[in-house]
């Protein structure tokens, strides 16, 4: 990963070559997102309007590296498509973010295949750690 500095001399994360799809029925939600994560990282966005969408996204295109995915979704929810997606891409990481942050929505998340979660609103900070350490995961050899 690399690691460059904004105009005020800020730490920024440079994810110029990774592609995140985020999965939000909410426009004003989505465009907060787009507009954090674009600033913050340079990452290339796709978005998806509904679940559906999301899967057939993941489908296209290869170069999705990660998915930060709605649960309460059009057409088709954020569970169904997450099980969908990881049918036939079980690597890719998806990062649920609802508000719903009930125990058992969380375990569901889980068993669907998500491999992390946050809850809204959305700690900006914990957000970007989280896609870090996944599209940056440390190896150890």
């Amino acid at each position: 990963m690399l690691v460059k500095m904004d105009k005020k001399g800020s730490k920024m994360n440079d994810w110029s070559n990774k592609t995140i799809l985020i999965a939000e029925d909410d426009e004003i939600s989505f465009k907060f997102l787009n507009l954090i994560l674009s600033r913050k990282t340079n990452v290339n966005i796709i978005w998806a309007i509904n679940g559906q969408m999301a899967v057939d996204y993941c489908k296209t295109y290869e170069h999705i590296d990660l998915v930060l995915m709605d649960l309460q979704l059009p057409v088709l929810t954020g569970i169904e498509a997450i099980k969908q997606i990881k049918a036939f891409k079980p690597s890719l990481p998806i990062i649920v973010q609802t508000a719903n942050a009930f125990n058992d929505e969380w375990e569901k998340c889980f068993k669907a295949g998500c491999n992390d979660y946050i809850t809204k609103p959305v700690n900006l900070l914990n957000m970007i750690c989280k896609i870090e350490d996944h599209l940056y995961p440390v190896t150890t050899h």
